[in-house]
């Protein structure tokens, strides 16, 4: 039994849940609409190009939440997840899944995106193990700002640590499957990394170290079929 660890967005998705959640607020009228939209698109180019302040975009991102009752939220979340979210769902992305868990593997997401977003699309594939950037939570209402070490970058090597050590778990076999080259810190450690509809820079990098390279968008032609390295 091995870890199977899935990025989320881009990977299991054909998009980003974190800027598409931006677009949606923009286009319900609840933040300004120029600014807004201006502001999300530079976080998000900043991140694609590897040069991403994820404290300020943090303090961004999450100031929304904290401007409404979470009843009003959750509402909107629903919305989000069945008219944006749902449709991007990979079919590829599903049966991979499934095959490590056929195999008796574990599957798990983790993700820079927080888990107000994610964890309701985590249930979609019916993962049940998450790690996300943590949203504080305090009298009642999301407070705009997060808690722990956000899963972002080496961020994502620190809490999965905590995770192996929670569930006495470790590395041994295990896989990471990721678009991005945000993700290489964690891609070094796994015994399987695989890079999926890799952004550039990491297809270089998979191509010079060997890694498998896969598509999950389109897969005519391309080898899915878990393979160990």
């Amino acid at each position: 039994m091995a870890l199977a660890i899935f990025d989320l967005d881009n990977t299991l998705l054909a998009g980003d849940s974190d800027y598409l959640w931006g677009q949606f607020l923009v286009e319900l009228g609840v933040v300004d609409a120029a600014e807004y939209a201006a502001s999300n698109e530079r976080f998000y180019q900043d991140y694609l190009a590897g040069r991403l302040d994820n404290h300020a975009y943090l303090e961004f991102a999450l100031q929304p939440l904290a401007r409404h009752k979470p009843e009003q939220l959750h509402r909107w979340r629903s919305r989000f997840i069945e008219e944006i979210i749902a449709p991007l769902i990979l079919p590829a992305a599903r049966e991979l899944i499934a095959e490590h868990r056929r195999r008796g593997d574990i599957p798990l997401i983790i993700t820079a995106t927080n888990r107000f977003i994610t964890e309701p699309i985590a249930a979609l594939f019916g993962i049940e193990h998450l790690l996300a950037t943590e949203v504080e939570w305090a009298n009642g209402r999301y407070t705009g700002r997060y808690v722990g070490i956000p899963t972002f970058r080496e961020g994502k090597i620190a809490a999965l640590e905590q995770w192996l050590t929670r569930h006495d778990a470790d590395l041994v076999g295990s896989w990471f499957y990721s678009d991005s080259h945000n993700d290489l810190p964690l891609l070094e450690r796994v015994d399987n990394p695989v890079a999926v509809d890799p952004d550039e820079v990491l297809r270089r990098h998979a191509q010079q170290r060997g890694w498998r390279i896969i598509s999950l968008r389109n897969t005519s032609g391309r080898q899915t079929t878990i393979r160990e390295a």
